[in-house]
């Protein structure tokens, strides 16, 4: 994962062991995009998966992220193309889920929802609920004996026509850690409401919706997202500061969305390193996050693709902190803005608030002391 630069301070490099220790929260993590390379090394090995760009770890990391790194979503999504191929088997699904919950843990994550589309999981005869319960299995090893919880989503892809199908697989795995429904995949020409009737199942059975929108493309995504098809938060978002206007005293003026969002407290799954990768952003200095957070939306930080993006969730926050000042108060807000805003039950948000997130960081003001 991503590295410090040799020249910090001995404070800085004090800061960086606390953001590392503290409890985190992760919306948004895609599973595909989150796994080890020597693992997709092995996985093809095994399966035969002959197109890997290579067999060494390193370079294949390297790989990933030059070619994840192009400003541009369409470009950024073909690199999946390899991690996908070496997970259509039960063992391989499961494999990546306990690793990435090892990997999650590891990095002081206590609640994350991972999220994958099951339809790109079947080339080698897997049905799709035999790939959730892959998953969901691989979770289960994962979890164990570890503190953290890990609730999955379902996605269909945007691009593709099997939406209500994955909303009904969805809504099946549902008391076995299936939390919620996603679309995903090129946003451009693809708008949420062409899976209309997905929504409104979701919403019919009282099921959870998280939408990818306002990433690629810009306010049109974001309404009908929210409008039409009832999307509880927004997967990235970063396009709702097309709505907002700085006058010449540096005030913001928020247009009729941007006021609408931030009023009904809607979520926003923001992925710093991941926009910057697929021009969302230009970079993390200029991410909107920091204007969000400074006008005190919804905000969460999220990873995305830890793999493509070559970054974990701690690292997400040490460049936040780097980028706008950030201190443990704001990582401790920006955390439970995730865990208020998560699809896992209510008590048991509360008891990881309670219990994890917010001794958690008691225990780290004192040790900074």
């Amino acid at each position: 994962m991503a590295t410090q630069p040799e020249t910090e301070s001995p404070l800085a490099t004090e800061l960086v062991e606390l953001i590392r220790a503290a409890p985190k929260v992760l919306l948004h993590d895609h599973l595909d995009g989150g796994m080890r390379p020597a693992t997709v090394i092995e996985l093809a090995r095994e399966q035969g998966y002959a197109r890997l760009p290579t067999e060494d770890p390193d370079e294949l990391a390297k790989w990933f992220t030059r070619g994840a790194d192009r400003r541009n979503l369409e470009l950024y999504l073909e690199t999946f193309a390899h991690t996908v191929g070496v997970t259509q088997t039960k063992d391989g699904l499961m494999r990546a889920a306990a690793e990435a919950a090892e990997d999650l843990a590891a990095d002081g994550v206590v609640y994350a929802e991972v999220r994958f589309a099951p339809e790109q999981h079947l080339q080698m005869g897997l049905t799709m609920d035999e790939v959730v319960e892959a998953v969901l299995e691989g979770f289960r090893i994962g979890t164990k004996n570890r503190p953290i919880v890990i609730g999955t989503l379902c996605t269909a892809m945007r691009t593709a026509a099997r939406s209500l199908e994955i909303a009904e697989l969805a809504i099946r795995h549902r008391d076995d850690g299936v939390v919620g429904f996603d679309i995903a995949g090129a946003e451009a020409g693809y708008p949420p409401s062409r899976h209309l009737d997905a929504f409104q199942l979701c919403m019919r059975e009282n099921f959870h919706i998280t939408i990818h929108a306002g990433e690629a493309f810009g306010l049109p995504s974001i309404a009908e997202a929210l409008n039409y098809c009832g999307a509880e938060r927004l997967g990235h978002g970063v396009r709702i500061v097309d709505d907002i206007t700085i006058d010449e005293e540096g005030r913001a003026q928020l247009g009729r969305l941007a006021a609408w969002v931030r009023d009904r407290r809607i979520p926003l799954e923001m992925c710093p390193t991941s926009n910057v990768n697929t021009g969302a952003a230009s970079s993390i200095e200029e991410h909107p996050i920091g204007l969000l957070r400074r006008l005190r939306y919804r905000v969460t930080v999220n990873t995305d693709n830890r793999l493509m993006s070559d970054v974990s969730l701690s690292d997400e926050f040490i460049k936040l902190t780097h980028a706008f000042g950030y201190g443990l108060d704001d990582m401790e807000w920006l955390t439970i803005n995730g865990m208020k805003s998560a699809f896992w039950p209510f008590e048991q948000r509360l008891r990881i608030i309670n219990e994890q997130i917010k001794p958690g960081y008691a225990s780290l003001r004192t040790a900074e002391l």
